[in-house]
Parts: structure tokens; sequence; C-alpha cells
């Protein structure tokens, strides 16, 4: 474990390279992408040419016998929610970055995002079961707090279980926020939350990959070792048949994730850990503004 100067530098360094993306790249677009996600209900006033029928309130119309319609401000103030997976198999990386450090600082990101826009943050880890949950507030500190737990804190569990997290989540957080869901995804089947989430809060799914996860180089016999469940496999890596069947089952795994996202209509940002991530976080960006002005 670091000792607290080198925790406290590397979690600085960290601010200073998200803060200056923020501010150079996504700041106005985190406004315009995620404002107005939300409306309150202002006022009844009477109808107006011009004003969309389904704003007219029929119980106040029924009352007095004009039309009225409900008046409603933009909801300013957004909450956010990072839902980050701190199971085993984050603890990987075969570059300079694991995948647990690709979540922190991608998390931070989106943090100081938020409270660079006046929005409040919290935070929920998660590993086979809910391990930390912080609730939404602003400030500097506050964020700071909230890096420092992605990146130092020790899980109690080793498995991998979004379900549970989601479940957790839509419990206590009933204000409709804006939730960044970030793991490997290595688990078992979770559509029946993200379902009920989805509609609930906007979510957005940042699966994690590490390249050395999707291929087995060839180096004869091997014993791969799950780190969540402690399972070994012993593997001949030579066999080009293994290889093969392991890179399938991979790739179909992952196709399958992707297909429940999509059929969902959960964006997501696909991410590896060998890989620069801000052309993803880019082109995120750019298509939820699209689909925004088509609508």
């Amino acid at each position: 474990m670091e000792n607290a100067r080198a925790i406290l530098k590397k979690i600085q360094r960290l601010e200073l390279k998200t803060r200056g993306i923020v501010d150079a790249v996504f700041s106005g677009q985190y406004r315009s992408v995620f404002k107005g996600r939300g409306m309150n209900f202002e006022e009844v006033r009477e109808y107006q040419p011009g004003d969309e029928v389904r704003t007219i309130d029929w119980n106040v119309t029924a009352r007095y016998g004009d039309a009225y319609v409900k008046k409603f401000t933009e909801e300013r103030e957004l909450t956010v929610v990072l839902v980050v997976d701190v199971s085993a198999s984050g603890n990987f990386g075969s570059v300079d970055l694991s995948k647990r450090e690709l979540a922190a600082e991608v998390a931070c990101l989106f943090a100081f995002s938020a409270i660079r826009n006046n929005d409040k943050v919290g935070l929920l880890l998660f590993s086979d079961h809910t391990e930390l949950f912080i609730a939404p507030k602003k400030g500097r500190r506050h964020t700071l707090r909230l890096i420092r737990e992605i990146l130092y804190f020790e899980p109690s569990g080793k498995g991998t279980d979004p379900a549970g997290a989601l479940s957790y989540l839509n419990k206590i957080v009933h204000h409709r926020s804006v939730v960044f869901l970030i793991s490997d995804f290595q688990a078992p089947d979770f559509t029946k939350e993200l379902s009920i989430t989805s509609r609930r809060h906007d979510l957005i799914a940042i699966p994690i990959v590490d390249p050395h996860e999707e291929s087995l180089p060839d180096v004869g016999r091997v014993t791969l070792e799950d780190a969540e469940t402690g399972e070994q496999l012993e593997v001949d890596t030579s066999d080009h048949r293994a290889r093969s069947a392991y890179s399938d089952a991979v790739q179909r795994r992952k196709t399958i994730q992707l297909r429940e996202f999509r059929k969902q209509r959960i964006d997501t940002i696909s991410l590896r850990t060998h890989e620069d991530y801000l052309p993803a976080l880019r082109a995120f960006f750019k298509n939820r503004e699209r689909r925004m002005m088509i609508r």
C-alpha cells in the first residue's frame, strides 16, 4: 500500500490531468448533452395559441371550463452517480494502466465535469456486493474523496455483481440521475436490473477491457487463474484451436453484452487499457449531441 504522501500526489496528478481535459474539451459538451434531463412544475396558466396540447391540465380545465396548461422550467442542477466495479478482475493490467486505474481516471473526468457545472456527484463501489455508497454532494474536496476511494478502497469481495449494485442504486437514489456504470462486466446475467435502472435514470455503460484478456499468447502450457473465483485451468496455448476457442468465447460474450445495451437503449463507451480514451469519449458526446438535435 502506498504511503499517504504518494497517494496524495497521485490524486493531485490525476486531478490536474482530468481538469485540463474537462476545461479544454468536454465542459461545454457535458452541459449541452446532459442539461435539462428533468423538468420542474412551476404553475398552471390559461392556454394560448401555439401551446403544446400535451401540456393541457385536464383536471383544471374541467374545473374552470377554459383550457389551462402546465408550465415547466428546466431543472438546472443534475445529479451524477459513478457506479464503479472494484472486483478482483479490475486489478489486471498488461499495459501501463490496470482496468481499475483506467476506471478511476474516466470517473475522475466525469466527476470534474459535473462539479465544473455545479452538479452533485455520488459514488457506489461494488464487487460481489455493494462495498461503499457516498451520497451525491458538490465541491472539489468531496470529489477528491470519491477519486481516492475509487483508486484505493480495499473491497471485501472479489466477484462482480452489477445486478446487486443496480438494485441497491434503485432503492437509495430516487431522484432521476445520470449514472455511469463502469466495469469489465465479467458477471452473471443482470439484464433485469439493467432494464429497471435505464428507465429510472440516464444510464451510460462503460465496459473496460485489457487486450490480453481477449486473446491468449502462444507460450506453451500455462495455468490460468480466475482472479475472482480462484478457479484454475491448465491450457496448452501452443494449440491454435484452444487459442481460437478462447478468443471466440470472449468475443461472443462481448457481442451479447453490447446487443443487450442497444436493446435497452443504453449508451455505451467501450474503453481499452492500451488505448487513449479521449476519442471514445468525444464520439460519445458527439453522438449524443447529434441525437438531441434530431429530437
